[in-house]
């Protein structure tokens, strides 16, 4: 967080851009092999020389390769286009002035609303933390708890990062709000 007079800001960002942009590329290019070697037994032709689709049968192996290359285009050109846009951004603003917490992401240009949240200070219980890491799998996150037994996510890191750095995002966060820390 960075302090600016009477107000904090923290800068929500996806510090794993080209991580995910080779990965929704490769997903990309691979769903294109997928969709032209469904396409090629469909026809019965090789559209490209090197694959040899003559001896796949179009039902069931080249329908099932042209869903699959069909969900792996959709899924990797939104993946793209999110990357692109990036959507989930924004920042968390704490203004001692006003007594607020507001919480702003970005969001697709042809929706509506905005992703624009506004908290009292006084309405905020504690601070929770959720660690879950797995072989697979790492998730960190901080929720604000509010009254009410709501808990917003304000802070959520992928990648798998040494605890105390968590510890002590969570604990910057709980003493400038004046506020517990739950979890940990």
């Amino acid at each position: 967080m960075r302090e600016e007079e009477r107000s904090f800001i923290q800068e929500i960002k996806n510090n794993e851009g080209y991580t995910d942009v080779i990965t929704s590329a490769i997903m990309f290019l691979g769903s294109v092999g997928f969709l032209i070697a469904g396409i090629s037994s469909y026809m019965n032709q090789n559209l490209i020389e090197f694959l040899n689709a003559k001896e796949i049968i179009f039902f069931p192996q080249g329908i099932t390769m042209c869903f699959y290359g069909l969900t792996g285009l959709i899924i990797s050109s939104y993946q793209i286009i999110i990357l692109k846009l990036k959507v989930g951004e924004g920042y968390n603003k704490l203004d001692r002035e006003k007594g607020t917490l507001t919480i702003y992401r970005n969001k697709f240009p042809w929706q509506k609303e905005e992703i624009f949240l506004t908290y009292s200070i006084n309405d905020i219980e504690a601070i929770r933390v959720e660690r879950n890491n797995t072989i697979l799998n790492s998730k960190q996150t901080i929720f604000i708890c509010l009254r009410g037994k709501k808990e917003i996510p304000i802070i959520q890191i992928r990648r798998p990062i040494n605890i105390n750095e968590f510890e002590k995002k969570a604990s910057d966060l709980a003493s400038i709000l004046k506020v517990p820390i739950r979890g940990i």
